[in-house]
């Protein structure tokens, strides 16, 4: 990956729309391989201003998301908008799949009824792609048919058909490390800063770590890094953004604060239950961020349009769709 074309200069740019502290980044989901959704996310939020994306580190994914935004401008235009895929260590949520237990399933329709992805089927069969692993329907399960396991490959199986394509279409790499595997931790991180020249990002909470271990992570793994070549994605309750509440976006706030406060040479954003509420939180505390990531809260509110039939066909679709998507924008950037 060291030398590629054109990777330096939209290293820049990104670095310069997150210096502006109105950075808003779309969170298509890092186990989020619907092609179609991503595609159609990723036309709905580039018309509205997002300019930074998050995908699901695989080959058929980028493209999706690059056919999505030559939906809405001219591809000499590319390099103006920004890729970070993701990658986790062992036992991360975020690489987790659900499956069915068909012994045991009662037909219930609670698994349905909670899934925000629409990835469970008639026949009460998960659909892969679609699963973003955020165990919801675990929750709302009564008769212990849901399991979950995970999908997360070896780093270098995941990267080394990437690191072919050209140019690169990614700008950014996220690592999801709020495991208790310093080792996997570390390899895992030393793997991306010998094979990636671009900005990196460590996305962290405390389901599993102390604040002391939260703070102590990102200084180890920041100590060799360049000063802001780094983001940090503070993740208060992972995959939980479906509402919009001051209360649901509390963790991610408070979770934000702890790093802001060690005044680190890194990039901060918000994560982890955000929605339109979170600018606003994070202000009324005082907390110094360069941006806000928006997950299952930017795609649950465009979620109607984007099942629609005729949503490349009607323009009064897509049109709706942007409007919507602007206007959460708005209240995060401004």
């Amino acid at each position: 990956m060291r030398g590629r074309s054109g990777l330096q200069s939209r290293q820049c740019g990104l670095q310069k729309l997150l210096e502006s502290r109105k950075c808003f980044k779309l969170i298509c989901g890092a186990g989020n391989e619907d092609l179609d959704e991503v595609e159609k996310l990723v036309a709905i939020y580039a018309a509205s201003g997002c300019r930074f994306f998050d995908l699901s580190p695989h080959k058929e994914v980028i493209e999706a998301a690059q056919k999505g935004i030559l939906r809405v401008t001219d591809k000499k235009n590319l390099s103006d908008y920004h890729f970070c895929i993701s990658v986790g260590i062992k036992g991360e949520p975020h690489f987790n799949k659900a499956k069915i237990n068909q012994k045991f399933c009662k037909k219930c329709v609670n698994c349905i009824d909670s899934c925000l992805q629409k990835a469970i089927n008639p026949d009460f069969m998960v659909i892969e792609e679609k699963c973003i692993g955020c165990a919801r329907c675990l929750k709302t399960c009564k008769h212990s048919a849901i399991e979950i396991y995970q999908k997360n490959k070896p780093i270098e199986d995941i990267f080394f058909p990437l690191f072919t394509l050209h140019p690169s279409p990614f700008t950014c790499i996220e690592l999801h490390a709020s495991g208790t595997d310093e080792k996997d931790v570390q390899e895992r991180w030393n793997y991306l800063n010998k094979n990636f020249d671009g900005m990196l990002s460590i996305c962290i909470d405390r389901s599993k770590l102390s604040n002391e271990a939260v703070l102590n992570r990102i200084k180890n793994l920041i100590k060799n890094r360049k000063l802001y070549t780094t983001i940090i994605q503070a993740d208060g309750n992972p995959m939980s953004g479906g509402e919009d509440d001051f209360k649901t976006t509390l963790p991610a706030v408070a979770m934000a604060e702890i790093i802001a406060n060690e005044k680190l040479p890194v990039y901060l954003l918000i994560s982890g239950g955000t929605n339109s509420k979170t600018a606003e939180l994070a202000k009324i505390f005082g907390i110094d961020f360069n941006g806000i990531s928006v997950g299952s809260y930017a795609r649950k509110i465009v979620k109607k349009y984007i099942e629609r039939d005729d949503f490349w066909t009607n323009k009064a679709v897509f049109e709706q769709a942007s409007k919507t998507a602007k206007e959460l924008i708005i209240k995060i950037i401004e």
